[in-house]
Parts: structure tokens; sequence; C-alpha cells
């Protein structure tokens, strides 16, 4: 079999690290999930303006570019593993914010733990994909950039599922202690990772110290991989910071009933997206526009049609899952540019660095997005935010074709 998943199953029977790593992703899945619906269910319960709850997703973006930075320079002092369990600390300690949150009927205090998500997401993509570069062979990169994915899908899906179905059932308290238990859970999966883990022999010839990036060095490979996952932001980000404000527009009077399963609908379209890849195919997808702006057309055509979907609640999620099936497959493309086109001594400071410049494309066209909300609706502001940054990508896609 040659799928991204057969690949995954494979590589997780072969390293016992691999595998406590996962069980510890699935734990924080859990916690980030329940925290994501506490914070836009309670901005939609309290009936945040549409301005506000596409900030809520700025607040949720602009922070990981200092993560980046940080988590860029602990990996050239710390291993990697370490600095995954430092991550996990501060993650418990940030449900602080929303306890305060719901005490005070603060928004500032539930907008500060969206950022400090930000902020430690940040800190871990540089040590996440170090740990891959030096535990993995590189046949086994494919599945590397899977379980990259399904972890990050993972974050929101599990977690997001339990939360649309508790929400409404039971006390935001309780939601909160299911979190801090789900952060200890992968604290004590992480520690059992970090014992099991060995690293792969490479001589120090290859790996070497960790290196500076400089933009006129790179190859045009080595430069378009780097900046696939900002394209995916540029476009992308702005429809998901305003899906949360088009399900209030479409039913004012139950926009957490239809909010809730939306975001449910799309962390399943970015698990499944990229299992519909081959693994040899990758290497190969990453260097086709075409596909890549397929992809992206796909996932805008999807959102556009929701603002029209009032009373079709089943078709709606269709589309949002059609749209992250999509846009995943560009996700699964980036990261995998990432770890098959850098050495291990530069994998550290590129991961930063494509994490910086998402952060960037994703706080820029979030922003302006936000101010197209407060302006002219929601749903206009899809339109013309997203579309436009779609042209952009094209254009940036092609002058820096293979």
């Amino acid at each position: 079999m040659n799928s991204l998943l057969y690949a995954l199953i494979e590589a997780l029977r072969s390293h016992r690290w691999l595998r406590m790593l996962a069980c510890a992703f699935i734990f924080t899945s859990v916690g980030n999930g329940l925290t994501q619906v506490v914070v836009f269910g309670l901005l939609l319960r309290w009936q945040a303006p549409a301005s506000l709850l596409t900030l809520a997703y700025f607040f949720a973006t602009v922070p990981g570019f200092i993560g980046s930075l940080i988590g860029e320079k602990l990996c050239q002092r710390f291993s990697p593993v370490t600095l995954l369990v430092l991550a996990e600390l501060l993650g418990l300690l940030a449900l602080l914010f929303p306890l305060l949150g719901i005490q005070y009927h603060s928004i500032p205090a539930l907008l500060a733990v969206q950022s400090t998500e930000a902020l430690l997401g940040g800190m871990i993509w540089p040590a996440l994909t170090l740990l891959f570069k030096r535990g993995l062979k590189e046949a086994e990169l494919p599945a590397a950039t899977c379980l990259e994915n399904v972890i990050f899908a993972s974050q929101v899906l599990l977690g997001t599922g339990l939360g649309v179905v508790l929400f409404q059932q039971v006390p935001t308290l309780s939601l909160l202690v299911i979190d801090a238990a789900s952060f200890m859970g992968s604290l004590l999966m992480l520690m059992l990772a970090g014992r099991a883990f060995t690293a792969q022999a490479i001589p120090s010839s290859v790996e070497g110290k960790p290196e500076t990036l400089r933009w006129r060095m790179l190859t045009t490979q080595q430069k378009r991989s780097l900046l696939l996952l900002p394209a995916l932001a540029a476009v992308g980000s702005p429809a998901m910071a305003l899906l949360p404000a088009l399900a209030q527009q479409i039913h004012p009077a139950d926009a957490p009933g239809l909010a809730l399963p939306l975001l449910f609908a799309r962390s399943m379209g970015q698990l499944c997206g990229p299992m519909l890849l081959k693994r040899d195919s990758l290497a190969r997808f990453t260097a086709k526009n075409r596909l890549l702006l397929l992809c992206l057309s796909i996932f805008l055509v999807a959102y556009g049609v929701v603002p029209f979907l009032a009373g079709g609640q089943t078709i709606a999620l269709g589309m949002i899952f059609v749209a992250h099936l999509a846009s995943n497959i560009v996700f699964a493309a980036g990261t995998f540019g990432v770890l098959s086109r850098f050495q291990a001594a530069q994998i550290s400071a590129a991961s930063g660095k494509t994490w910086r410049w998402q952060t960037i494309s994703a706080s820029l066209f979030t922003g302006i997005a936000a101010l197209a909300a407060a302006e002219l609706g929601a749903i206009q502001a899809l339109y013309l935010v997203s579309a436009g940054a779609l042209f952009l990508v094209a254009f940036t896609l092609i002058h820096f074709r293979e």
C-alpha cells in the first residue's frame, strides 16, 4: 500500500517514541479543542460583535510569530522533547485565563488564552520538525507529514467534537477540568516518549551546527517550500476567521448551535484531506501549481456557498468539510516540502521561518477581513479578502515555479 496513512502506521509500528508522541498529542487535542469551544461558545453566548469574533482568530495567530522565534532558539540549547514538555506545562497554566474570563465575564481574558495557545503552537512547531528529522529516516518523512497533519487537525477534532456535545449540557467549569486532565495526560506521554526516543545516528558533517537561512542562498525548491504554508494562510485564514461571524449572520438566534458543528466539520476535513494523497506523490504534488491552486479554489468556492445554505445545515457542514479536505492537501504538501528539502542543521530555522511567515500572512489577511466585516458584513468580507488573496497566491506560485 502506498497511502500516507499506511506509511504512518508503518512508522508507528517501528518507533515506540513516535507512538508515545502520538498519544501525547491525542490528549492535547482534547484540551485545545475544548478550549476553543469554550472561548467561541462564550463569545457567541455573550453576543460579541462580528468584528470581535474575527479578531479572536487574529489573536489566535499573531503570538505564534514570537513563539516560533523562541522555539527556534530553544532548539539550539535543549532537546525537542524537553521543549514540548515545557509547552504543555505552560498550556496547563494558561487555563487560568478562561477561569478569569468566566468569573469576571471578561472577553480580554478569553482572547488571552487564544494568544497563549498561539504562542505555544509557535514554540512547538520547530521542536516537532526537528524531532522528526532526527528520529526518522528519509523514507519515513511522508509518515511525519501525515502525523503532523493528524496532530494539528486533531487538536480541534476530538476536543471540538466533545465540546459540541457537552457545551450546552455541562457547566463550563467542568469542561475546563476535563481540559486540565488532558494536559496532564499529555505531559505523562511526552515524558515516556523522551525516555524511549533514540535519535537516528547522523554524522556531524551532515547535521552540524544550526544554520541561519539566507534567502539568496536558497534553491527555488526551498524558497517554494517556505512559501506554501504562508500562501495557504493568506487564502484560508480570512475564511476560517469569519466562520463564527457567518454563523451569527445566518442564524442570529442560535449561532452557537450552527458555529460549533461547522468547526467540527472543518476539523474532519483537515484530518481526512492528506489521506487522499499517496506518499510517492507528495514531492510531485508540491511542484504542481495547477493542483495547488485548484485545491485553494475549491476551498474558497465551498466557503462562498455557505451563506446561501441557511435552510440546509447538513449541506453547509458538507461544504466546510470539502473546503478543508482541499486546503489540507496543500498543508501536507507544504509540511513535506520543509521536511524533505532542508538538512537537519537547517530544519529548525526553516520550520520557524515558515511558521513566522504563515503567522504574518494569516494576521495581515485576518486583520483586513475584520475591518471589512465591520464595514461590509461577514459575507462580503469573505468574498473580497479571500478571493484577492487567491490571485496574489497564484502570482507568487507562478513566480517561484519549479
